[in-house]
């Protein structure tokens, strides 16, 4: 049975690839994206163009319908528009809610900390008064990998404890998974929060080093390789993370009976909510990465070795055994070859 879904964020990388798949196999899409300057539109518009979205026929509140899907339709707004936001919900009666819209990055959070508090904290109050006062039947949101902040045991688990984030980013994601479960306990909302593991692919962003490393390799450029190389990433291609998410969104969760106040999983609750890792769990050094990067180009990279950034994690690596267990979820695309598809999209796109 097809289900009626909000996709927020489908201008941008993960988002894009959610509204298309959902589409693609017969569900209903609603996708929001306020096309925010964080990076270049053009490629967010691209995005759009590539699911059926004509630039030309964007403007702000007005729906726009999908020339290749027709099951989606898209429309340009911000989530900080409250009562439009509220009337999208009482018009369209949603299923599911698939929220993906935020502010990212670890390191813009240093520069603009307040675009963090109004799309990630501001932005997720609306999306749950929305989802409270118009009832769904899950909604499942992004986390990040970030809240694990100084945690440093390995592989990172969802009963560890995140009480210490290292970026206003990690902070916003571990405040949205406060803020769910609350909704979730009071209102019965069920919620399920995944933490991503450095998602990776075709129609990537480009802030993440994915994008940054291969245009600098090819424009003939240094790369700035923090920590001096010393850093670790489980490195998540785009497709896997796709297919784990579907299926999160058709498992809505459930009360756990088992949950004891005396020593409480931070992973689940006596609320219908749920917090997953979806990662590859295989994690890369980052020589390793360049060195993919180096061989799917053809060229080598010259590296500009630099200390680490403020509110970087030096090592990710997601324990993913419950939501393999509970969702069936299997990631499949090892490294090298999610960069030769992520080398061949770029050179097509860019045209180099």
């Amino acid at each position: 049975m097809s289900l009626k879904i909000l996709v927020t964020g489908t201008a941008g990388f993960i988002g894009f690839h959610m509204a298309e798949t959902l589409a693609k196999r017969g569900d209903q899409i609603l996708g929001i994206d306020n096309i925010s300057e964080y990076y270049d539109t053009e490629l967010k518009y691209g995005r759009l163009a590539a699911s059926g979205i004509r630039k030309t026929a964007v403007r702000h509140r007005t729906i726009v319908q999908s020339g290749i899907y027709p099951g989606y339709r898209f429309i340009c707004m911000d989530l900080l528009d409250r009562e439009e936001l509220f009337s999208v919900f009482k018009r369209e009666r949603f299923d599911v809610v698939c929220h993906l819209a935020a502010q990212a990055g670890v390191r813009y959070s240093l520069q603009n900390p307040y675009a963090y508090i109004d799309s990630n904290i501001t932005g997720f109050i609306n999306i749950l008064e929305a989802c409270r006062h118009h009832p769904v039947r899950h909604l499942v949101y992004a986390s990040s990998s970030s809240v694990y902040g100084l945690n440093e045991k390995m592989p990172f688990c969802t009963s560890d404890n995140v009480d210490h984030p290292v970026s206003l980013y990690g902070a916003t994601k571990k405040c949205n998974e406060l803020m769910a479960h609350t909704y979730s306990y009071l209102f019965g909302i069920p919620a399920t929060g995944l933490r991503f593991f450095t998602v990776y692919g075709p129609w990537g962003r480009p802030d993440m080093a994915p994008f940054l490393f291969t245009r600098a390799i090819l424009e003939g450029r240094p790369i700035d390789v923090f920590n001096n190389g010393n850093m670790k990433r489980d490195f998540t291609y785009i497709d896997d993370i796709v297919r784990g998410v579907v299926k999160v969104i058709d498992r809505p969760p459930r009360e756990n009976p088992a949950w004891s106040a005396a020593d409480p999983d931070p992973g689940s609750s006596r609320a219908p909510y749920k917090i997953y890792n979806i990662g590859n769990s295989v994690p890369v050094k980052l020589p390793d990465f360049i060195e993919s990067l180096e061989l799917a180009l053809g060229m080598k990279a010259v590296k500009n070795f630099l200390p680490m950034q403020p509110g970087d994690l030096t090592d990710t690596r997601a324990d993913v055994d419950d939501l393999m267990r509970e969702i069936g979820y299997a990631p499949s695309t090892p490294v090298d070859e999610g960069i030769r598809k992520f080398i061949d999209w770029y050179r097509d796109y860019y045209k180099q």
